[in-house]
């Protein structure tokens, strides 16, 4: 299945970018089918941490738990989901614009499915997703910049 990627500039430095994307406390903040968001171990975010986001799809939720795969601050991140029927696959770019004062942030969001979850996936979940990734990054936006 092919991914969905959406970019947008944000008027913050990258490292303020990526202090924020990359905490998974804001995730609730700024994607609207996050209803909570928290980290396993507590722990600063690190390469292995596990954390369980419970996300909305209709009127029905359901958690998940993400794994950190990978974290270059302030320029990348990716994130695979590890359990449940439709797991997520998220990497996350971020390039400094007008000397660092500004951000290019590049989502690139895909989705695995498991069981139920290869019929899911591609007919609900990733449709879902498409609609909302441009309105969350506007208000991720909006938010870094207010």
């Amino acid at each position: 299945m092919s991914g969905i990627r959406e970019s947008i500039e944000i008027s913050r430095p990258p490292e303020d970018v990526y202090a924020y994307v990359t905490d998974p406390r804001h995730l609730p903040e700024w994607q609207d089918s996050a209803l909570s968001a928290r980290a396993l171990d507590g722990a600063p975010p690190h390469v292995g941490q596990r954390f369980e986001v419970t996300r909305t799809m209709g009127k029905r939720s359901f958690p998940m738990t993400m794994e950190v795969k990978e974290l270059d601050p302030p320029r990348s991140w990716h994130l695979k989901g590890v359990d449940g029927p439709v797991r997520g696959d998220v990497h996350g770019t971020i390039e400094p614009l007008a000397g660092g004062a500004r951000s290019r942030l590049t989502l690139d969001l895909d989705f695995e499915g498991h069981g139920i979850g290869k019929v899911i996936a591609p007919l609900v979940v990733k449709p879902h997703a498409r609609r909302q990734m441009p309105r969350n990054e506007e208000k991720l936006k909006h938010l870094l910049e207010h």
